[in-house]
């Protein structure tokens, strides 16, 4: 199974956070599914510790990618086609986040996993 972690799985993961349902920690754990992990989430992060809004991140925004290696995530890149799909998603959702992980969820034929329930408006497949 090919998945795609929402920002907040991905926070919850890396901090053991109850939040997160132990079905996703399993299916996320397992060896024989691909996770991905976008780089809008790479920003997100980023943005919210400079912003004050995730104080506790400072290690993971100054290594990212060994956070991604360290658990074998993959990185997926933004592409040109990724940003015009995200660009043109209709409705009233604004969080540029999240319609870049929609669109790449819906380009890449990704599961995500979040708990958004407005990702189900978009058609895309989510998990939790």
């Amino acid at each position: 199974m090919r998945l795609l972690l929402d920002t907040h799985a991905l926070l919850w993961w890396f901090s053991d956070d109850p939040g997160l349902p132990a079905s996703c920690r399993k299916l996320i754990g397992r060896s024989d599914n691909s996770v991905f992990v976008s780089a809008a989430s790479a920003w997100e992060i980023a943005t919210k510790f400079r912003l004050g809004k995730l104080p506790n991140a400072s290690d993971l925004v100054q290594d990212f990618g060994g956070y991604l290696a360290r658990d074998r995530f993959l990185s997926l890149l933004v592409s040109n086609d990724h940003g015009v799909r995200a660009g043109m998603l209709p409705g009233p959702h604004q969080d540029p986040f999240d319609r870049m992980l929609i669109a790449q969820a819906e380009i890449e034929k990704l599961f995500i996993i979040s708990n958004e329930k407005i990702f189900d408006r978009y058609g895309v497949r989510r998990i939790w």
